[in-house]
């Protein structure tokens, strides 16, 4: 499939398939026009001096959120500041393993299947391993482009135009190449109110 069928916006129709599909596997859905308001509502939903995580999104540094982190440092208590601060190897190594149980986790996803699952893939796992139980609340912004016809086609999406992308981004910033290692596929939530998925209609991200 042509890179162009990977970034083509669905039809509202699909939309609200999509999102029907979604709320029936038990995630909140939160559709906005673009990046401004996809930001508003996350400072919407996560009160004011609650503990937040983030994996590392380029979506989240498209609508503005890592420049609201560091203009209103004290809305939020950010546990990548500890890990940050920390200079032993080890001991920042176990902060990043608790960092996946904060209680507000932001990231994003790769691919959004219109019969309702998600998919999200990473070298590590340290973007994905809050998704699937450890975040007390999970946050989730895509755009509307990841949108897919089925979940088989949400994986062929991560492997035939995500991968190569983030491939190159990690081997530019990071000297190394990456790889599709872990993958988390949500197909339902069962904890009432767990995910917030913010569906931007806007081209994000992978």
């Amino acid at each position: 499939m042509s890179e162009n069928n990977w970034l083509k916006i669905p039809k509202e129709k699909e939309i609200h398939e999509t999102i029907s599909s979604l709320k029936n596997r038990g995630i909140n859905v939160f559709i906005v026009g673009n990046k401004k308001e996809a930001l508003e509502k996350i400072k919407e939903i996560i009160p004011k001096r609650s503990e937040i995580m983030f994996g590392s999104s380029l979506t989240l540094e498209e609508i503005g959120f890592f420049s609201l982190l560091e203009s209103e440092k004290n809305r939020w208590k950010n546990f990548s500041e500890k890990i940050k601060n920390e200079n032993d190897p080890s001991k920042r190594q176990d902060l990043r393993r608790k960092a996946v149980t904060a209680e507000y986790f932001l990231g994003s996803v790769n691919a959004i299947a219109k019969t309702g699952e998600l998919v999200a893939c990473d070298a590590s796992g340290s973007r994905v391993g809050a998704y699937p139980f450890a975040a007390k609340n999970l946050i989730l912004v895509a755009g509307i482009q990841k949108i897919t016809k089925n979940l088989e086609e949400a994986i062929k999406r991560v492997r035939e135009y995500v991968f190569p992308l983030e491939n190159e981004r990690a081997k530019k910033i990071y000297g190394m190449p990456s790889a599709t290692a872990k993958w988390v596929i949500i197909e339902r939530e069962i904890i009432p109110n767990r995910i917030n998925l913010i569906l931007v209609k806007e081209k994000l991200g992978f």
